[in-house]
């Protein structure tokens, strides 16, 4: 709608503009404001009828639609068509008019035929060059803006994906414990209502500090550890101030999570998760390493659940260009590292 008003705007100013040009712009030379006037009255209408015809008819209907001998045929008449009205006005009426003992040449003179076919398409060249370009300024806007749609869309689903995952794996923590009347059930339940207050509220913000981040991962871990016991050992260091560093929510969560699933939750000995997080040169660096049972060691399939596919989903889309994502398995230990660049 807004594209189209714009359109309508253009034209009237385009002719307009024409219109004055052919009237004062002429008239002003040789002091004939009547006469010119008369003159803009018939060949702006005409150049408009002509301008019309070719872009809405010729290039819209037969050459964008590859009907290229049509549009062929189509042109060469229209031309013809319009440029002898153009001369029949001026042979008929302006130089009998302005100029009655004037010499004239033949109505079909060639060479006044050529020019007055040429006075007349440039204009309609001109304005053609115009409309089209406007309009391909305006298919690229909208374009992009059907991209940047797409996107948010693509982030919305992968949100929508990726809190039920959470939410599911925490109530299974949670069943379990109040089957066996543990003490910490409580506290679970405590944990839980700091997650879905935290996917409620601030997982709605385009980015969030890392350091909000980082406190929801300290809550989840020690959701996490009530489960496991004194046999998990986690360490989280942040080695650098990241309180101005930004980032998307729920970005680092899913590969803690991915830690425990994949790693502790398959090893019934002792465990052990390590999170490290740097700031260098505008660059995050998360690095997030755990153990990983022998029967695991050439399995990398497992590392590939929807937590993970969400993350490298969204890297895609939030840092294209901008990011490093590396999972890899040495020995009996699993790390991931992302790299982010502010």
């Amino acid at each position: 709608m807004n594209y189209n008003k714009s359109n309508v705007r253009f034209s009237v100013l385009f002719w307009l503009f024409y219109f004055l040009y052919e009237w004062i712009g002429q008239a002003s030379i040789a002091d004939e404001y009547r006469r010119y006037f008369i003159n803009a009255l018939v060949i702006v209408p005409l150049a408009g009828l002509a301008t019309w015809y070719t872009t809405q008819v010729l290039i819209k209907k037969y050459l964008l639609k590859k009907r290229q001998t049509a549009f062929r045929v189509g042109f060469v008449i229209s031309v013809i068509v319009f440029t002898l009205i153009r001369r029949a006005f001026n042979y008929y009426y302006t130089y009998p008019t302005y100029y009655p003992n004037g010499t004239y040449m033949p109505f079909l003179f060639v060479p006044k035929v050529i020019i007055e076919a040429v006075n007349l398409y440039l204009i309609v060249a001109l304005y053609t060059m115009f409309y089209f370009l406007r309009a391909w300024y305006e298919q690229q806007r909208l374009a992009q803006e059907l991209q940047r749609d797409k996107a948010v869309a693509q982030l919305e689903l992968l949100k929508s994906q990726v809190q039920p995952h959470f939410i599911f794996n925490t109530l299974n923590n949670i069943y379990s414990l109040s089957l066996k009347n543990h003490p910490g059930t409580s506290d679970l339940i405590y944990r839980l209502s700091s997650l879905l207050s935290y996917m409620l509220y601030d997982s709605r913000q385009e980015f969030i500090p890392v350091s909000k981040e980082m406190e929801y991962i300290h809550n989840y871990i020690e959701l996490e550890k009530i489960r496991y016991g004194e046999r998990l050992d986690v360490a989280v260091n942040c080695f650098d101030a990241v309180d101005k560093f930004t980032i998307p929510p729920l970005l680092i969560l899913p590969l803690v999570e991915n830690s425990f699933k994949h790693g502790v939750s398959n090893d019934v000995g002792n465990s052990w998760i390590r999170v490290d997080i740097s700031v260098k040169d505008d660059w995050l660096t998360v690095k997030i390493e755990n153990s990983r049972v022998a029967d695991q060691v050439n399995g990398h399939s497992v590392y590939k659940g929807i937590g993970m596919e969400n993350v490298k989903k969204r890297l895609e889309i939030i840092y294209p260009d901008r990011h490093e994502f590396k999972c890899m398995g040495e020995g009996q230990s699993f790390l991931t590292i992302l790299k982010l660049k502010k």
